[in-house]
């Protein structure tokens, strides 16, 4: 039997020590609260995130180890480039965050489920409102074929979910985004769990304690709340110019 602390329904910004969490399954921590603003903005603070599917109670996770990108070390491969070569898509920021949000929680071939529940949707539309969750776009003239969004604490970027309508969308997305994030100051982009999708692009893995001593500092650094929509001309200009290089 497993047994979890209940998160206190009037204290919002408490939670469980992540070194506490379990390590089967990985990073579960506590269970319970709800999905408002303030402590959804703590949990990010403390390098905890939600993620339960329809049905369960709101789960709140800290894996060991953690999945990171270091958005200067982030390109198109060769693979991709090619892949790309002779598509005219173009990028956008916060232009259709809620559109993102929403083909994110589109099952997958291979699932039958989805952990984006309408309160999940709910609570990061919730946020992109109030300046803290942000989406990269992809668009194909004018239908969106890929796009990722997450959440920005301080200097530190929570990436949570990202979808292809079109092969090779939320490559390019993740790759903007971390090229975005890198020209802002922001070092590092949180993927939360490894899988050769992201690891396939240069994502590594490191201890949860050395990723909790990241969020600490990164979090106390000032960051950019509100619209990230006018910073998409002058910084998304190196990913698209890597697009067509050899």
């Amino acid at each position: 039997m497993i047994r979890l602390p209940l998160l206190d329904a009037d204290h919002r910004d408490r939670f469980p020590d992540p070194g506490e969490a379990l390590a089967e399954p990985n990073g579960l921590l506590a269970f319970g609260g709800d999905l408002a603003p303030e402590r959804l903005l703590a949990a990010y603070s403390r390098g905890i995130f939600p993620w339960f599917s329809e049905g369960e109670p709101i789960l709140w996770w800290s894996p060991d180890p953690r999945c990171t990108f270091d958005t200067a070390s982030v390109r198109l491969n060769r693979s991709l480039r090619r892949q790309l070569r002779g598509r005219h898509w173009r990028l956008t920021v916060d232009h259709a965050f809620e559109q993102v949000i929403r083909a994110c929680a589109q099952p997958r071939r291979d699932d039958a489920g989805t952990w984006l529940v309408p309160a999940m949707i709910d609570a990061y539309v919730q946020l992109h409102r109030l300046g803290h969750a942000h989406s990269i776009e992809v668009w194909d003239g004018e239908r969106l074929v890929g796009g990722i969004y997450g959440v920005a604490i301080g200097r530190l970027f929570c990436g949570e979910s990202m979808f292809s309508a079109e092969s090779g969308g939320s490559k390019l997305a993740l790759v903007a985004l971390a090229q975005l994030l890198h020209a802002m100051g922001f070092p590092l982009l949180d993927t939360q769990v490894s899988n050769p999708h992201t690891l396939g692009l240069g994502a590594v893995e490191i201890p949860r304690a050395d990723y909790l001593q990241q969020v600490a500092r990164l979090g106390q650094l000032p960051g950019r709340v509100g619209s990230w929509a006018d910073l998409t001309p002058e910084l998304l200009q190196p990913c698209m110019a890597s697009r067509t290089d050899d």
